[in-house]
């Protein structure tokens, strides 16, 4: 923790932040087309689901930081909690809406590759339900965050909330293992992948580049929640008789 207790001064976290953000997201931005180019270009169809494997490149790493995206509230949560870091509740309340963007790009990615390959748009399948889900208590914890805030509270409720909320993660990770779902089982590991290499080498790229794209948002958010605390402050300062 001590990493992150250099950063608990605000000041001190903007002069690293501000340089970096653009530095993230041009930087995301740049490896994301260069990947989406590779996918699109220089890579084969696959044997059997023909040129509709493409989607993966998109789906894979929204899938990715979906799930990430929650990973990162609930670390910020417990910092929150039980060292009472002073920019945890705000990482948390800007990862928040980036994280369900990327968890619905997942699911409508996912609904228009499941078109051709399982000839339907939606499937109660446990992937795609506990996905589903994911996106909502993303829904759930937004307001739940801006409500406190509004009404000046001290961010316990939403942090206890975004622990919570990371149960539902081993459940879609292993949802493929532990029901007989219709969607296909874990393709990509550590060490092995079912997808052959000649189609899998620019994914690498994009998910490089779509993590550091997401952390450039999240860098930007949190200077503009930071920016709008210190303009309230000042607000009710003046606002004093």
């Amino acid at each position: 923790m001590p990493a992150l207790h250099a950063f608990a001064n605000p000041a001190r976290f903007l002069k690293v932040a501000r340089p970096l953000t653009p530095v993230l997201i041009w930087l995301g931005v740049a490896l994301a087309l260069i990947g989406c180019w590779a996918g699109l270009t220089l890579t084969p169809p696959d044997y059997l689901q023909g040129e509709t494997v493409r989607i993966l490149y998109i789906h894979v790493p929204a899938a990715w930081l979906g799930m990430g995206g929650w990973s990162g509230i609930a670390i910020s949560s417990v910092a929150m909690l039980v060292w009472r870091h002073p920019l945890a509740a705000i990482a948390a309340r800007a990862i928040a809406p980036a994280g369900a963007t990327f968890a619905a790009l997942c699911l409508l990615t996912g609904a228009i590759w499941g078109r051709p390959t399982w000839g339907t748009w939606w499937q109660w399948d446990g992937r795609l339900t506990s996905m589903l889900l994911l996106f909502f208590v993303y829904c759930a914890y937004i307001a739940l965050a801006r409500a406190d805030a509004d009404r000046g509270g001290d961010g316990r409720l939403p942090a206890v909330f975004g622990i919570a909320g990371s149960v539902l993660l081993p459940v879609i990770r292993y949802s493929v293992v532990w029901w007989n779902t219709l969607h296909q089982g874990p393709s990509i590991g550590l060490t092995s992948s079912t997808i052959d290499r000649s189609i899998l080498w620019p994914l690498p790229i994009l998910l490089a580049g779509a993590t550091l794209f997401f952390a450039g948002v999240v860098l930007m958010r949190m200077r503009m929640l930071l920016a709008r605390a210190k303009s309230e402050a000042r607000m009710r300062r003046m606002a004093r008789p």
